[in-house]
């Protein structure tokens, strides 16, 4: 495996093939008699009969060990695979999804991803700490095993870059966060909110990329999500994602969750990098959900302008609509 870097675009691409990869096994790999025999990063609980267990990912697209290797040809730069690349295994029951579980169950899971981020930020090679969950077999999904998985890169991504910019510079001009306002304003306006838990919002952002596309984001202003603000409850956060994709799966029960926080601010010397004296200002956490449906919007445009036939604030009335509890 490595990394190249194309020089327009400024994205990273993985190129090579993965090391043992197996056909799909007959028996799921995540059961609790076989997941129990693979080395545990972290278990939750500690002790006893596990609820939420992080493992290795078996054919990981990172690795731990090794130096980058930052080499170039000519113009082009290139790098080995240098991360880590995880799997929890949201639950030990093979027949339930992340939206099945309990609020109590979920907040495990938030808890688990909150930990992993902030340990793996530690290691000051890592710049970027991604959570993200594939469900469906249009969405990619690698076992019908509720799971999500856990990546540390040594580069921030590309998507997040524009954040981080965008971010950056509304706080330059503006002395406040773009988030925050764009909360306080959909809070105003109300047509493209889908539902609230306390001071937890999930909406259809205005410019949705794909039908159906939710944003959940903290009413207050926090840039990092393993570090919750004081008298923030995660159990509220719980509640809200599983009714938002219990109502989701109605319409599309395939979809990708994303969750963006902050990068890693630290330099090799243990120091905060100047470049981000700004990002607890103005940079703010929240989780992305993009659905994919049978008929996908499409992008037609390098430029990557969607087109999007359901607008929000029709998406957010119907998802309103429906029972998260039915």
């Amino acid at each position: 495996m490595e990394l190249r870097k194309d020089p327009i675009t400024q994205s990273w691409v993985i190129l090579g093939q993965r090391e043992g990869v197996a056909e799909a096994p007959e028996q799921c790999p995540f059961e609790p008699a076989k997941v129990d025999k693979i080395p545990a990063i972290l278990t939750w609980p500690a002790s006893g009969l596990w609820q939420v267990r992080v493992i290795p990912h078996p054919e990981p697209l990172y690795h731990v060990e090794g130096d980058p290797g930052r080499l170039a040809e000519g113009m082009y730069d290139k790098m080995g695979a240098l991360g880590a690349h995880e799997v929890v295994v949201e639950t030990p029951q093979h027949d339930r999804r992340l939206s099945q579980l309990s609020d109590e169950e979920i907040e495990r899971v938030l808890w688990v991803w909150a930990s992993r981020i902030a340990d793996l930020k530690k290691d000051a090679r890592f710049k970027y700490i991604s959570v993200f969950k594939n469900q469906g077999a249009l969405a990619g999904e690698e076992w019908p095993h509720s799971h999500s998985q856990v990546t540390a890169t040594i580069f921030v991504p590309r998507r997040i870059k524009y954040e981080l910019s965008s971010s950056h510079e509304w706080f330059k001009d503006k002395e406040r966060c773009i988030f925050c306002d764009m909360v306080r304003q959909e809070e105003k306006l109300g047509k493209r909110i889908v539902d609230v838990q306390g001071d937890y919002y999930a909406l259809c952002p205005y410019a949705s990329r794909v039908p159906y596309e939710i944003w959940l984001l903290h009413r207050r202003h926090n840039h990092t999500f393993e570090q919750p603000r004081p008298g923030s409850n995660r159990r509220q956060l719980a509640a809200l994602l599983g009714r938002v994709l219990r109502r989701l799966e109605k319409v599309a029960p395939a979809y990708h969750l994303v969750l963006h926080t902050s990068p890693s601010t630290m330099n090799k010397k243990g120091e905060m990098a100047g470049y981000w004296k700004t990002l607890a200002d103005d940079y703010h956490w929240h989780i992305e959900i993009l659905p994919i449906l049978e008929k996908r919007s499409k992008s037609y445009s390098i430029k990557e302008v969607y087109f999007n036939a359901e607008l929000p604030e029709q998406a957010a009335s119907n998802l309103r609509s429906l029972d998260p509890n039915s």
